[in-house]
């Protein structure tokens, strides 16, 4: 196992001296051979599709599936130049939208919301580029020792972000931010009803995690959403820094969590191939109401 993780990397390495061009396409290919053996993930994303976007004619979502396979493929081997090109290159590579909150006027700390786009690698790489704060979030360990590691010296190899293992208390991440580091948020993924509320996501019950709003009010935090498009092509990605969330959150836990799901929605609709519909996000369900991904289909 230890052997076929340092191929691995080393390939990585060797694949990011390619042309941005030449890699994304090597990706692309990557991704349509991938929708062909992952049947679980394609059915998850074709019925997250079915749920999401029922406007959507059946050959409409069937094209929408095959691009965004090909998305996840090119969003791996992109890894490549995320992890071992060059700081000059990544400069290059990213182009960046809108203003990035260091600290608001008044001095309070700032949280930064990062939905699953397929790019969202690159947002870490981006915050560390154009910004001077330090930053601080969870991310889950890999049961792979070696690929842990590489994971981790990739995230952090530009020195201003710090990424602590899911299980690592949300006090230690406190912490830093109140010694000055800004906070990563992933808010969109499911992870059962503990600490989250029921809220609709593109009109469909999902659950949806309370931590966002609770700790930027207890914090008294300044929340920024942060999203990341895939250029066509060779071009690289662009990472919007949108606007400050205003008014937010409220303190009503499930109107908070509807109106950042709403906060999503809007992103998900301007590129819909990008976000991450492998997830299980209707996973979790209400009291009485049926599976969502029971039927294998496809």
């Amino acid at each position: 196992m230890k052997l076929a993780s340092h191929a691995l990397i080393a390939l990585l390495r060797l694949l990011g001296r390619l042309p941005a061009g030449l890699l994304v396409a090597l990706g692309r290919g990557a991704g349509r051979l991938l929708y062909l053996l992952a049947r679980d993930w394609r059915h998850t994303a074709g019925r997250n599709l079915e749920l999401c976007l029922p406007q959507l004619s059946v050959t409409q979502r069937r094209a929408l599936l095959r691009e965004h396979f090909a998305l996840i493929g090119r969003s791996f081997v992109e890894l490549a130049l995320l992890w071992y090109a060059p700081r000059e290159r990544l400069q290059r590579l990213i182009r960046v939208e809108g203003e990035p909150v260091t600290r608001a006027d008044d001095g309070r700390p700032v949280m930064w919301l990062l939905p699953h786009f397929l790019g969202l690698e690159v947002i870490g790489i981006a915050l560390q580029l154009v910004q001077p704060r330090r930053f601080v979030s969870h991310y889950r360990r890999q049961s792979n020792a070696v690929i842990d590691a590489e994971l981790r010296r990739g995230r952090m190899r530009l020195g201003g972000c710090e990424v602590y293992p899911r299980a690592t208390p949300v006090r230690t991440l406190l912490k830093r931010v109140r010694e000055g580091c800004a906070l990563v948020i992933l808010p969109d993924q499911d992870f059962g009803e503990r600490d989250s509320v029921f809220a609709p996501f593109f009109g469909v019950e999902a659950a949806t995690l309370t931590a966002p709003a609770r700790i930027a009010r207890m914090l008294d935090m300044v929340v920024q959403p942060v999203v990341v498009d895939q250029l066509p092509g060779g071009q690289g990605w662009c990472v919007r820094f949108l606007p400050p969330l205003h008014d937010w959150p409220r303190g009503d836990d499930a109107a908070d969590a509807a109106a950042m799901n709403a906060v999503i929605e809007r992103e998900v609709v301007q590129r819909p191939a990008q976000y991450l519909w492998v997830h299980r996000r209707f996973k979790t369900r209400p009291p009485g109401t049926p599976e969502r991904y029971a039927a294998r289909r496809g």
